[in-house]
C-alpha cells in the first residue's frame, strides 16, 4: 500500500508539472501522426514507466512488451534515439545485473510474460550488454519447458491447462521466431508454424471465417463447448492479437523458409473475413465482432487498431493485396474521427478500450456476450494505444497522412 501511495504522489506531481509547462511539452500537430502518438505516450510516462495512475501493474507484463515494440518500430523508422532510450531505461528497471527479471516467475509458465522478450533482444543487439541476453535466454527456456496440449499447442498459462487462447500467439510466437532467427536455430520454425495452424484449425468458424477466443482441448472448462472445446464468442481483441502475431512473425521468418506461405494464407483468409464486420458508418469494429446491434455492444478501439495495423503491414509487406491499405486507412480515420480527442497540450487520447477480458479464473469468466460487454473501458490503455501507434506508422510508410483531420477537444 505504501508503494502504491508513493507512486500516486509521483504521478500526480508529474501531471501537475506537465500542466504548468504546456508550451514546453506541446506535441506539434504538424508532426507525422505516428510521431504525435508516440510522443504523447513518452511525455505522459516520465521515468520510462509503462503504467499509469489507473493501471498499477508495475510487474513485468505483456502490455509493457507491446508498447516497447511500438516504440522500437518508431525508432527504426525515424532514427530518433529518444525512443530507444525509453526502451532501455524501462528494461533497466526490471533486469538485474545478473540477468534476472524482477517480478517474473518461471514456474508460472505464463506465456503473457514472454512478450517483452523482443525488446530484450533489440536492446542486447544494440548495446551488447549481457544481462539483456541472459534475460532473453530465460524466456526462451520457458518456451522449451512450457506445458502443451496433447496436440502440441502452448498452454496459455499453467493455471489454464490444455487451453490455447488467440491472445497467446502474440505473446509467445514473435519472440520465439526472432530468438530462433538471431540465434541461427531454424529447427524451431516448424513449431512456430504449428502454433498458428493448430489454433486456426480449431477456432475458425467455417460460416463467418471469424475465430473464437479460445479452445480447451480437454473440453473440461465451463465455458468450453462439450463437443468442440470452443469458447462461445468472437471477441475482437483476441482476433486482433492473432492478426498482429501473424503480421509480425511473417516479417521475421526468412523468405526462403517454405512453410511461411501457410501463414500468408491464414492472414489472407482472416483479412477477407474480418473486413465484412466493420461498422459501415465509422469503419470501427465492435467489442463482440459479429453482434453489432445487440444491446450493450460498443465500438472498441484496441481491436480496431490491431486490425488496422495487421492489414496495413500485411499489405505493405506483400502478404496481402494492396487494396487492404485503403481499408486500413479508412479504419484509422474512423478511429481518429470517432474515438480520439486532443488535449490542449497536443496529446492525443484514444477512448473505448476494453480494459481486459479472459476466460475462467476467479471470479469465473464464462465467455458470454454479457461478460465481454461488462468489462470496464479505459482511455489510452496500452492494449489500444500501442497498436494505434503501429497502425499510424505502417500507414505513414504507405504514404498516408492524417494531420488534416481535426480531432475533437478532450476538454
Amino acid at each position: 500500500m505504501k508503494k502504491y501511495f508513493v507512486l500516486v504522489i509521483i504521478l500526480c506531481a508529474n501531471i501537475l508539472s506537465i500542466s504548468q509547462n504546456n508550451d514546453q511539452l506541446l506535441v506539434d500537430k504538424n508532426l507525422p501522426m505516428f510521431v504525435r502518438l508516440a510522443d504523447s505516450f513518452l511525455l505522459r510516462h516520465p521515468g520510462a514507466v509503462t503504467y499509469d495512475s489507473i493501471f498499477t501493474e508495475t510487474r513485468w507484463n505483456y502490455e509493457q512488451g507491446l508498447i516497447l515494440e511500438a516504440l522500437y518500430q518508431v525508432y527504426l523508422y525515424t532514427g530518433e534515439e529518444k525512443y530507444f532510450q525509453f526502451i532501455k531505461e524501462n528494461l533497466d528497471q526490471y533486469i538485474e545485473e545478473d540477468g534476472k527479471i524482477k517480478t517474473y516467475r518461471f514456474e508460472n509458465f505464463n506465456i503473457d510474460l514472454v512478450n517483452p522478450g523482443r525488446a530484450l533482444l533489440y536492446t542486447y543487439n544494440k548495446t551488447g550488454i549481457e544481462k539483456f541476453k541472459i534475460a532473453a535466454d530465460t524466456l526462451k527456456k520457458q518456451l522449451k519447458y512450457h506445458p502443451r496440449t496433447p496436440s502440441g499447442g502452448f498452454w496459455h498459462k499453467l493455471i489454464y491447462p490444455d487451453q490455447m487462447w488467440l491472445d497467446g500467439l502474440y505473446m509467445g510466437q514473435p519472440f520465439y521466431a526472432l530468438y530462433s532467427k538471431l540465434n541461427n536455430e531454424p529447427q524451431f520454425y516448424d513449431d512456430i508454424i504449428h502454433q498458428f495452424t493448430l489454433i486456426e484449425k480449431k477456432t475458425r468458424d467455417k460460416k463467418t471465417g471469424l475465430l473464437y477466443h479460445a479452445w480447451d482441448e480437454s473440453k473440461k472448462q465451463q465455458w468450453a463447448d462439450p463437443k468442440t472445446g470452443l469458447s462461445p464468442n468472437f471477441w475482437g481483441r483476441a482476433m486482433g492479437w492473432y492478426a498482429m502475431a501473424l503480421a509480425d512473425v511473417l516479417d521475421i521468418l526468412p523468405d526462403n523458409y517454405s512453410k511461411k506461405v501457410e501463414l500468408k494464407k491464414i492472414l489472407q483468409r482472416f483479412a477477407k473475413a474480418i473486413i465484412k464486420y466493420r461498422d459501415k458508418n465509422t469503419n470501427i469494429w465492435y467489442q463482440v465482432v459479429d453482434q453489432p446491434y445487440r444491446e450493450g455492444n460498443y465500438l472498441e478501439a484496441s481491436a480496431t487498431s490491431m486490425f488496422a495495423y495487421a492489414l496495413a503491414k500485411g499489405a505493405n509487406k506483400g502478404y496481402l493485396n494492396k487494396k487492404y491499405l485503403k481499408v486500413a486507412k479508412d479504419v484509422f480515420e474512423g478511429l481518429l474521427k470517432n474515438l480520439s480527442k486532443i488535449e490542449d497540450t497536443g496529446y492525443i487520447n484514444l477512448y473505448q478500450i476494453c480494459r481486459s477480458a479472459g476466460l475462467g479464473g476467479t471470479p469465473y469468466r464464462d465467455g458470454s456476450f454479457e461478460y465481454y460487454i461488462s468489462e470496464p473501458k479505459r482511455m489510452n490503455d496500452i492494449k489500444g494505444y500501442g497498436p494505434f501507434i503501429l497502425a499510424a506508422l505502417e500507414l505513414d510508410k504507405a504514404g498516408f497522412k492524417f494531420n488534416s483531420i481535426e480531432l475533437q477537444k478532450a476538454f
